[in-house]
């Protein structure tokens, strides 16, 4: 599905990632994880078209996107969200779904026009999936209100919802769980698995929650200084050895029976 060969960054002379390889398998939620300055935002920045590499590729598919601007990488069906959500704070939460599908017949000012019963069949249709994806979320009631007054857990369901307005092949999702609450926390977690079981979604999450990671992810890519440095699942990551030095005895070592959060 997304194929990362050998992408590399610098900055200043320091490299953020070096030579980078790993395969997002389509149907897969695959973890990313490492300590903090380990180079996974750089990664992903890269990967959604934020950032140009050095050297190295990315191909979604198949087909090599290394040069393709994010949102000709977003038309492709390659979706990303942030750590910290980037809403429309003054439109509802059901608008700032709505204004998400591309090419809209109202977004052109001669079609509002000539063909406007078009735009309307549009708008309704629209509005319908808003509502269809508010629901699956179980966030309906709020559709009416601004999305500026929502929770953060709130929020990052929104965005959820938003890459469930698109047509998404693979998802990067960028610490979904930061910030948010362990009740919002268990729902957002839902929410990706219902998408991941029963629509077929493939995920690249990074995170910092082990327990999030161990629910959702296999595999788990662990980075530390810029580099790929092991990959499995998670029963195998916290007896390895490289891992519990790269993270100085705390987070995948300490969760070895399951008990408090990790930090990655």
């Amino acid at each position: 599905m997304i194929e990362i060969d050998r992408i590399s960054r610098a900055f200043g002379g320091l490299q953020a990632v070096q030579a980078v390889s790993f395969t997002v398998a389509e149907g897969s939620i695959t973890g990313l994880i490492g300590p903090n300055g380990a180079g996974k935002t750089t990664l992903f920045n890269m990967i959604a078209g934020n950032l140009a590499p050095d050297q190295g590729r990315v191909r979604l598919q198949g087909e090599d996107i290394t040069d393709l601007a994010p949102h000709e990488r977003f038309h492709k069906g390659l979706v990303r969200t942030f750590q910290i959500p980037h809403e429309f704070s003054r439109m509802t939460v059901r608008e700032n779904l709505m204004i998400v599908p591309a090419q809209q017949s109202g977004e052109y000012l001669l079609r509002s026009w000539l063909t406007w019963w078009r735009v309307v069949r549009e708008d309704r249709a629209i509005l319908e999936q808003a509502d269809e994806v508010l629901d699956f979320l179980e966030i309906g009631h709020l559709r009416d209100e601004l999305a500026g007054n929502l929770s953060g857990g709130q929020k990052k369901l929104l965005d959820l919802g938003r890459t469930m307005m698109t047509d998404a092949k693979a998802v990067l999702l960028d610490e979904p769980g930061a910030g948010v609450n362990r009740t919002l926390l268990g729902k957002l977690a839902e929410a990706i698995e219902r998408l991941h079981q029963e629509r077929g979604y493939t995920f690249c999450v990074i995170e910092h929650d082990m327990d999030l990671i161990a629910r959702l992810c296999d595999p788990v890519m662990v980075m530390a200084n810029g580099a790929l440095i092991a990959s499995g699942d998670m029963a195998s990551l916290r007896d390895n050895a490289e891992v519990r030095e790269a993270y100085l005895g705390t987070g995948v070592s300490g969760q070895a029976g399951g008990q408090s959060n990790g930090t990655a």
